[in-house]
């Protein structure tokens, strides 16, 4: 039988420990070797899900019930058709399109696949759903209720994402254009990636608690950086042609 943990220190000291074990393969993603993520993410998440049983926490509680499936699969496709529908409109729209020229994606169309359909869900999402909709979610709603759940989740996943965006202003060319490619817009395009990230969060942890499911904010997740890398490489081949 997994061992409940109720005790503030306890539960702080197992916070702590997800936090460090996350920061490390952000680190080792960021400076180690290329797709680093990609092997440490589904090992970290799995590793993750096997500590999150071992102090208690249900199935139910990770959002991998068996009973949640279905609703977090219809939850899954309405998510990633009004992604399609926003990024398609998104980029047939002179005022939009920019917001999709990523110097990061700027990708020969097989890679872009490989990168959408392997690297972002094995990669980023897997581990990102597992650790901060699905652990760090449920270990707090377990002990401190949904709303502080959400909101902490949300902040430490806007935090997550500092590494990342530290060549936004640069790759992004609608970024670069609001807040220039100096040092100063530098940390501007970091907070403004910081605070995008962290209202994402709350809006992933809103369909993770609608659908009960882990797959439904998967799926809004996937969409929208699979389908990001897809419709920004398509646009920056159309311009070379």
């Amino acid at each position: 039988m997994p061992v409940v943990i109720p005790s503030r220190r306890r539960l702080a000291l197992l916070l702590g420990a997800v936090l460090v074990i996350l920061a490390a393969v952000n680190v080792a993603d960021k400076f180690g070797p290329r797709h680093t993520g990609l092997v440490a993410g589904p090992l970290v998440a799995f590793g993750l899900l096997l500590l999150a049983r071992r102090v208690g926490l249900t199935w139910h509680d990770l959002g991998l019930s068996r009973r949640t499936l279905l609703p977090g699969l219809k939850y899954a496709i309405g998510a990633i058709l009004a992604v399609a529908v926003v990024y398609g409109i998104g980029a047939a729209l002179p005022l939009t399109r920019s917001a999709f020229l990523d110097a990061r994606y700027h990708l020969h169309p097989g890679a872009a696949l490989l990168t959408a359909f392997i690297v972002v869900p094995l990669g980023t999402v897997l581990l990102e759903e597992i650790a901060f909709r699905g652990v760090l979610l449920g270990l707090i709603n377990r002990h401190r209720g949904a709303v502080l759940a959400s909101v902490t989740s949300s902040v430490l996943f806007g935090f997550w994402h500092i590494l990342p965006s530290l060549r936004l202003n640069e790759a992004n060319q609608a970024v670069r254009a609001a807040v220039g490619a100096s040092p100063t817009g530098q940390v501007l395009a970091i907070l403004g990636a910081m605070t995008f990230t962290a209202l994402a969060g709350l809006l992933l942890c809103e369909l993770r608690r609608r659908s009960g499911s882990l797959l439904a904010a998967a799926a809004l997740h996937w969409a929208t950086n699979g389908l990001g890398v897809l419709v920004g490489t398509a646009l920056a081949t159309l311009r070379l042609t």
